[in-house]
């Protein structure tokens, strides 16, 4: 394994680190009640390389059921509580300092399902534009609207994500 091909060609290097602190507003919230998202680090924001994000999942059961990316690897590092994470073949209760990194295609799921409070940093490689698919979710969640099974389908299509 090697570095990958540069990406920068300045002399100098450029002063152009961007702080994201703690304590803001959350970027967008889920459901009542339920998870607020702060986007730390966009594919937008960091030119591609990553996208970077603090999810805070309130004590309601929540989190996707098992599913697949074709396009970005996804991690998951836990910060606090205890968040039920999938790595494909089996379930195991991720308590702070846990962390669970999926290649492209491999079988995943998180859940919530303490009944208390759990927060993780979820990071995407390459830094694919998730924020789309995180609000039109809790756009769905806040009006209640019901999609069907092919609009379901189509929105999955649409945001590289494979239920399994």
């Amino acid at each position: 394994m090697s570095y990958p091909d540069a990406r920068y060609f300045g002399e100098q290097g450029e002063h152009s680190g961007a702080f994201t602190m703690a304590g803001r507003t959350p970027d967008l919230s889920i459901g009542e009640g339920g998870t607020q998202v702060h986007y730390l680090a966009t594919g937008g924001s960091t030119n591609g390389a990553f996208g970077l994000y603090r999810w805070e999942m309130g004590p309601r059961p929540s989190g996707p059921g098992p599913h697949f990316h074709r396009t970005m690897t996804e991690s998951f590092y836990v910060l606090s509580g205890t968040i039920r994470l999938f790595n494909g073949a089996k379930w195991a209760d991720g308590r702070p300092g846990d962390f669970l990194f999926l290649p492209e295609g491999g079988v995943h799921a998180f859940r919530n399902e303490s009944g208390e409070p759990a927060t993780m940093l979820i990071l995407f490689t390459p830094g694919a534009p998730r924020e789309a698919y995180f609000e039109e979710l809790a756009e769905i969640a806040d009006t209640g609207r019901q999609l069907s099974p092919e609009e379901w389908t189509e929105l999955y299509l649409r945001h590289d994500q494979y239920m399994v």
